[in-house]
């Protein structure tokens, strides 16, 4: 069929091709000092990229070696229950630490790292292509357990993964890519660029506002990494280059793209402007928040709870475990989960405008990040539905009946 030869032959191709290019091509937009060459893509970085590359790879693997809380993800339908390391809060605050008292003993390291960003993508680019090359090969030879996809072309294998949980030397490798490096290093990055702007453009509140809420948003992903593993990021999406390469390389280029493109582009944010983004982020995130904590506080209560001082209201589903059993759950429909079945997409796109308004004034490029967040989640609001109507059938479709919205209230 045409539509299989698309997907699994020619689109894996043309994604690895363009995304892994554009990569070097974002390096310059957000730097006039930059130009952008097609030699660039053939870059082998440089002894300073790979050091900091190495070090931070190597930081993030350890991580995920020394003691602490084990956490059980969701079984496979084959039954592998995968193990992952509990201490991502502390990952998290040792890790800026640590950063904080290397810029305090070099303090060129913040513009170093940015002059030099182009070539930290390079080292970032061949490290993450080598990894998926890796995990090919693994996924053939000696998986974790034989659930792996291999009958699709080996174009899609490369893209898309063949194994649900990879472990190497013990750690769980999608952790590793996508919380460990791809969230820290984008948590790092931006503080790197809003010091590299202080010290290149004078102190000016709009880089730090962007830095500040992209790690208030990045502690709140740390705080909440064991629920992580139960999305489709873990559940479903395979590890390949969609996953593993677009965590340490793509999150790195194009999620830190606004606080990068703030170095050579100072904010014409006024401070008292600056500090009216920093309230509208501010309540994005509580608003998230509370959104969370509603859904969390009406499973951990059976659905025995108070929502907006009203009894929270739910649909009763079934659905068949791995094994065959069948079990009963509940769907809430109160609170904000009464107004859209993914009202917190909604506040994760206010909380990404809000951290790309201190650059507004310099065209589109600035909100790249937040245009692609909207794609994103529109896109996972489909992928959503699909699995929870293959998952609770009829129960699914009585629910969307009740929140016929998918994200915005009365409009989608």
């Amino acid at each position: 069929m045409m539509y299989d030869l698309i997907r699994y032959n020619l689109v894996p191709p043309l994604f690895l091709v363009f995304f892994t290019g554009i990569t070097q091509w974002l390096v310059a937009a957000g730097n006039p000092a930059r130009q952008f060459l097609f030699s660039n893509l053939l870059d082998p970085g440089s002894f300073f990229s790979w050091t900091v590359v190495s070090i931070f790879l190597l930081w993030s693997f350890l991580s995920l070696k020394v003691p602490a809380k084990t956490f059980l993800g969701p079984s496979t339908p084959t039954g592998y229950v995968p193990a992952y390391s509990a201490n991502g809060v502390q990952y998290y605050l040792i890790s800026l630490a640590a950063y904080l008292v290397l810029v305090m003993a070099m303090p060129s390291l913040p513009l170093a790292i940015w002059h030099q960003f182009g070539q930290i993508i390079s080292s970032l680019n061949i490290f993450s292509l080598v990894l998926c090359i890796f995990l090919l090969i693994k996924g053939h030879t000696y998986p974790e357990v034989p659930e792996g996809a291999k009958t699709a072309p080996l174009p899609y294998q490369f893209y898309a993964g063949i194994e649900l949980h990879p472990r190497l030397a013990g750690v769980d490798i999608k952790q590793w890519t996508n919380c460990r490096a791809g969230m820290m290093g984008w948590a790092i990055l931006v503080i790197n660029f809003a010091i590299a702007s202080i010290q290149l453009n004078g102190f000016k509140l709009g880089p730090i506002v962007n830095a500040f809420l992209i790690n208030i948003y990045l502690l709140k992903f740390f705080h909440w990494e064991t629920g992580y593993f139960n999305t489709l990021d873990i559940t479903l999406d395979r590890a390949g280059y969609y996953l593993c390469w677009g965590c340490l390389t793509w999150v790195q280029v194009f999620y830190t793209f606004s606080a990068y493109f703030l170095v050579a582009h100072p904010t014409k944010v006024s401070n008292p402007g600056a500090f009216a983004i920093l309230v509208f982020g501010l309540l994005s995130v509580i608003l998230n928040y509370m959104a969370d904590y509603q859904k969390e506080k009406f499973k951990a209560s059976g659905g025995e709870c108070s929502i907006w001082g009203r009894k929270a209201k739910s649909i009763p589903v079934e659905y068949k475990t791995h094994q065959g059993k069948t079990k009963k759950s509940k769907l809430l429909i109160s609170g904000f989960w009464g107004l859209s079945r993914h009202m917190n997409y909604v506040f994760e796109l206010m909380l990404a405008l809000s951290w790309s308004l201190p650059a507004i004034g310099y065209g589109v490029f600035p909100f790249f990040y937040f245009v692609f967040l909207v794609i994103l989640l529109v896109h996972r609001t489909f992928r959503d539905d699909e699995k929870c109507l293959a998952k609770y059938g009829e129960g699914w479709k009585e629910y969307c009946k009740q929140v016929p919205c998918r994200m915005l209230p009365l409009l989608f």
